[in-house]
């Protein structure tokens, strides 16, 4: 009998996450990742512009879909994603202590906490109409209604954080009926593709979330200047990064959450102004009695 040889193990190949399917970059460009202590863990994709084009057509694809779903069961579908990143848990906390340089509990309280933190968004869907939405009084034989509605394809430039900053940052936007176009950490991108492959094992139609990783300094001011992106989201930009991308989303109207003055505490409650910031509000007239 012959000796059994030792098997490799099949390393996994990280790529992109655009319109619900792992393409690598059209670059072919890669960079290296590193754990906190400075050893190799992966290759990730570098995204070019192409890249970056490609997943807001994917987006804005998505869009009509999406924003046309009842409240309630886009809620679902956030629970359902909340369900199966839990199933995922090992693997989620191995990659956060890897590069995020934190002890396994700690980065179990973190993956829990991003669990929590999707079911508490997924019970605001359909809340959050109710909560921002008025009947107003008018002087005349009308009603007058508002009611809050999405403002399309957002980009986000997601925090350092490498899986509670980046869920708080994407449910908030996709809840409301938005889609989304992401820039993950660029020091610690392997959680956000693994969080890809979590959505794209849920209900969630392909397209509505979009990942991207690699420099947000190559990728972000050319989704703040893109004429077919409504928002941006620049939490995870630096000072300089983001002063460009305003300037760049100022040409086209966008709306632009500003990135936060102090560090984010992501454990905190998170308010309901992540929701607003990607919302606009629709008013309606309607005559009485004719």
């Amino acid at each position: 009998m012959s000796e059994r040889t030792e098997r490799l193990s099949v390393r996994k190949t990280y790529k992109l996450f655009i319109g619900g399917a792992f393409p690598r970059s059209e670059s072919g460009r890669s960079y290296v990742v590193t754990s906190s202590k400075g050893d190799f863990i992966a290759n990730a994709a570098r995204a070019s512009r192409k890249d970056a084009r490609d997943a807001v057509s994917a987006a804005r694809k998505a869009f009509p879909g999406w924003s046309g779903a009842t409240a309630y069961n886009r809620g679902q579908i956030l629970y359902r994603i909340a369900e199966m990143l839990e199933g995922r848990r090992a693997q989620f906390v191995a990659e956060i202590t890897a590069v995020g340089g934190v002890g396994a509990k700690q980065a179990g309280e973190m993956v829990d906490a991003a669990v929590d933190r999707l079911v508490w968004y997924a019970g605001w869907s359909d809340k959050i109409g109710a909560v921002l939405g008025s009947a107003n009084p008018v002087a005349g034989p009308y009603f007058n209604l508002s009611s809050p509605e999405p403002t399309g394809v957002v980009a986000v430039v997601a925090p350092q954080g490498p899986l509670l900053g980046l869920v708080s940052v994407i449910a908030p936007v996709i809840v409301t009926g938005n889609t989304c176009v992401v820039v993950a950490c660029e020091r610690a991108p392997l959680p956000a593709i693994t969080l890809a492959e979590v959505l794209a094992t849920s209900d969630l139609p392909g397209g509505v979330v979009n990942i991207l990783t690699g420099s947000a300094a190559e990728i972000a001011p050319w989704l703040a200047g893109h004429m077919d992106v409504n928002g941006i989201d620049l939490t995870g930009a630096d000072a300089e990064l983001a002063v460009t991308c305003e300037e760049l989303a100022a040409e086209n109207l966008k709306r632009v959450l500003r990135p936060p003055v102090d560090r984010v505490d992501w454990l905190a409650d998170p308010g309901i102004e992540r929701m607003t910031a990607f919302l606009e509000t629709k008013t309606v007239w309607h005559p009485i009695g004719v």
